[in-house]
Parts: C-alpha cells; sequence; structure tokens
C-alpha cells in the first residue's frame, strides 16, 4: 500500500487545524519577515534627509499606511487559511493568476540573490580585507555566496518549519545584539541623538520620508497570506503582522539611520565592526539576511508551482540555484529594477483585498482569466512607476481598485 507524504506547506490546498502554529511561533516568523536589511539603506536615507522628530513621525505615518495593508492581507491569509497564490486563483482565475505568481516569484527570486550578495561582499571586504567592486568579485567572495545559497535554499525547502526555527534563532540574536550595538554607538558618539539627527542637509518632508518607510517593504509585504495562513485565525493574523511590521520595520530604519550619523556606514554592521564585534557583526549580518530570504524563497517556490505545476521543494531549489548563480550581478545591476517591480505588486495586493471581502462567504465559481484583474495590475504598475506625485504603491493601488470595480460593475450587467 502506498502512502502520499502530507504536503505540510498546503501548497494547493487550505490550511487545515492541524497545520496551524502557535500564536508565538507566528510572531516569530512574521518579525523574521520583516527582518530586511535593505530597510537599513532606507534608514540611512531617512536620517539624512529628516530630523529626529521628522524620522518618528515618518516611521509612523509609514508604519500605520504599511500596516494597513499588510493587516488586511494577514487577516485574510489566516481566515481563508490559503497562500498568495491560491487567492489569486480566486480573484485573478486560474490561469489569470500565472500573472501575480510570476511577478511576486520573479520580484522575491531577485531579492534572495541581492540578500546572498549583502552578506558576502560586506563579509569579503571587511572581514577578509579583500578587494571588491561592480567588475571584480575574489574567488573567495563567490565561495561565500555559494555556502550562503546553499544554506538558505535547503532551509527554504524544508518549508514553514524550518523557517520557525530560523525566526526562533534569528529574531532575539538580530533585535538584542543589534540594539546593544546600537545603544553602544550612541554612548560613543560626540553627541545624542537629537544633536546627531540635525546634522547635515534634512531636505526631506515628512510624507517623502514615510513614502520611503512604505515602498521599503509594500512589494514584500504582499506575500503576507503565505505565512498568516498558518495562524491560529484571522486575529492572530491580523495582530501578528500588524505588531510585526511596526517593530522589525522600526528596528531596521533605527539600526540604518544610527548606522549612518554614528559610523557613516550602511546598516549596524559596520557599526558592530567599528565596535569591534567582529564575529557578532556577522552572525547579525548573516542571521538577519536568512530570516528575509528564507521566506522571499519560499515565497518564489510557492508562486513558481502555481504557474507551472511542479512540488513547491522543486520549484524552491530552482530558485535557490538561479538566485545564488546570479546574486553577484543583481547586487551590482539590478536592485534599481527591482524598486521599479516592487511598484507592481501593490496593485495586486489591493486586488485579493477588494476580491476577498467583496465575495467573503459567496461560492464564486473560478474563471480561466479575470480580465479586470489582469488590466488593474498593469495599469496600477504603469502609473506607481510613472506618476511621481504622493505614494507610488497607492497611486497604483487606487488605479487597480478602480479597474477592478468597474470591470465587475461591468461583468455584473
Amino acid at each position: 500500500m502506498s502512502h502520499k507524504t502530507k504536503d505540510i506547506d498546503f501548497t494547493t490546498s487550505a490550511v487545515d487545524k492541524k497545520g496551524r502554529k502557535s500564536n508565538l511561533s507566528m510572531f516569530m516568523v512574521m518579525l523574521g519577515f520583516t527582518f530586511f536589511s535593505a530597510s537599513m539603506w532606507v534608514g540611512q536615507e531617512l536620517a539624512a534627509g529628516l530630523n529626529l522628530g521628522g524620522f518618528i513621525w515618518a516611521l509612523v505615518l509609514g508604519g500605520i499606511i504599511l500596516a494597513a495593508y499588510t493587516g488586511a492581507l494577514g487577516w485574510i491569509g489566516a481566515e481563508s487559511g490559503l497562500s498568495l497564490d491560491m487567492l489569486s486563483r480566486r480573484s485573478f482565475g486560474t490561469k489569470g493568476s500565472w500573472l501575480p505568481s510570476a511577478m511576486i516569484s520573479f520580484t522575491q527570486t531577485g531579492w534572495f540573490g541581492v540578500g546572498l550578495a549583502m552578506f558576502a561582499i560586506p563579509v569579503a571586504k571587511e572581514i577578509l580585507g579583500l578587494e571588491v567592486t561592480p567588475d571584480s568579485m575574489p574567488w573567495q567572495g563567490y565561495v561565500l555566496v555559494a555556502v550562503a545559497g546553499i544554506l538558505m535554499t535547503c532551509s527554504a525547502y524544508y518549508g514553514i518549519k524550518s523557517l520557525t526555527i530560523i525566526s526562533y534563532i534569528a529574531v532575539p540574536a538580530v533585535a538584542i545584539l543589534g540594539t546593544a550595538a546600537m545603544i553602544m554607538a550612541v554612548r560613543n558618539g560626540d553627541a545624542g541623538l537629537v544633536e546627531q539627527f540635525a546634522k547635515g542637509t534634512k531636505d526631506l518632508g515628512i510624507i517623502a520620508g514615510a513614502g520611503l518607510v512604505v515602498g521599503s517593504f509594500v512589494s514584500g509585504g504582499t506575500a503576507t497570506p503565505n505565512f498568516t495562513r498558518f495562524a491560529k485565525n484571522a486575529k492572530v493574523g491580523l495582530w501578528t503582522t500588524v505588531v510585526a511590521f511596526f517593530i522589525g520595520n522600526s528596528l531596521m530604519f533605527l539600526f540604518g539611520a544610527v548606522s549612518s550619523i554614528y559610523a557613516g556606514g550602511n546598516d549596524i554592521f559596520e557599526v558592530m565592526l567599528n565596535l569591534n564585534l567582529f564575529y557578532m557583526a556577522i552572525l547579525v549580518l548573516g542571521l538577519n539576511i536568512w530570516t528575509t530570504n528564507d521566506n522571499a524563497l519560499y515565497t518564489a517556490g510557492l508562486g513558481l508551482s502555481n504557474i507551472f505545476g511542479l512540488s513547491k521543494k522543486t520549484m524552491v531549489i530552482i530558485s535557490g540555484i538561479i538566485g545564488t548563480v546570479a546574486a553577484v550581478w543583481l547586487y551590482w545591476n539590478f536592485c534599481g529594477w527591482l524598486n521599479v517591480l516592487n511598484c507592481t505588486l501593490p496593485p495586486v495586493g489591493i486586488i485579493l483585498i477588494l476580491h476577498y471581502f467583496c465575495n467573503r462567504g459567496k461560492d464564486v465559481a473560478e474563471k480561466a482569466v479575470d480580465w479586470s484583474a489582469i488590466i488593474g495590475v498593469v495599469a496600477g504598475a504603469v502609473v506607481a512607476n510613472l506618476v511621481h506625485w504622493g505614494f507610488a504603491s497607492i497611486n497604483g493601488m487606487v488605479v487597480a481598485a478602480l479597474c477592478w470595480g468597474i470591470g465587475q460593475a461591468f461583468n455584473k450587467k
């Protein structure tokens, strides 16, 4: 008698009661999800353009917008038990869902590769003393990329259980060590936070700063249902997402800001190096990137599985290989393009939200393609990238929502 192996990641079905995780596990997974090293770069920009008061207001305003968007997706994921891709099948159609799946898979594989290089390049330069430029990468750097890529791909391969374990290890370590290093940097500095933040041109408005906060994670945040579907219920999915985004993002922005104004560096890694905490610096950098990279690769695997019909594990391996091989090139050549692509995902999220709540409790037949959803995403992405007023992601969501709403009204007639 053959026994079918249970899919613990529920790739094509809703997570059942036995598959749900504890509240603490969900909180750790969501915190690990928001521990994104690239957010430190945004913190550096905020510190350069805002004083301390403006910095805090930008975090609060941007955090509220981001929490509302990801919180709604967190609720939907937990209540339905469905992944982003399975929800897309309902709102975009069985074949129409290939568009959002392709978009999320492409961006997350790209960020996975960038994350590998964000670990390997600083370690190669600062720890190994190697010269690294856009045109030259010593072989030791490629070895670091390969080792990190293999380890992170392996943990993503084992799915939500592995993601949970990594989060339990990484979240406390990054939060405690990073915060300790930040406090030490402030104490060793010549001025307090208020005085240090006051230095510089300060030519960034609070609204523009909040826009940077929103843009830093609104793309990855679209994948929130992939993780909150394992929450006990919708309320848990909501609060773990909202609290995690406020805490996790705020910490990353603070790490980046303090690094910039006290050490002149990009992130807390350089602060820890300046404090002679070499091994702690490597540990914090590696764990910080590991949590986000695992979530990114896991999301890419689910998306590609929806498109090609292969198992999530198979697609994680393929995505991991592509991201690892292209990591250094992606780091030097693709960050700008990835930021452009980030504007394409919020329109996907708002359509998922609208479709879910407008059809909540109804038995809606799946289509092959819902063209109003497809047009909404395309139009929203174009507007988000071309209109330089207000919040790019919100502009895209408004246009996508209008296109989808008009299309739904037309279909009912």
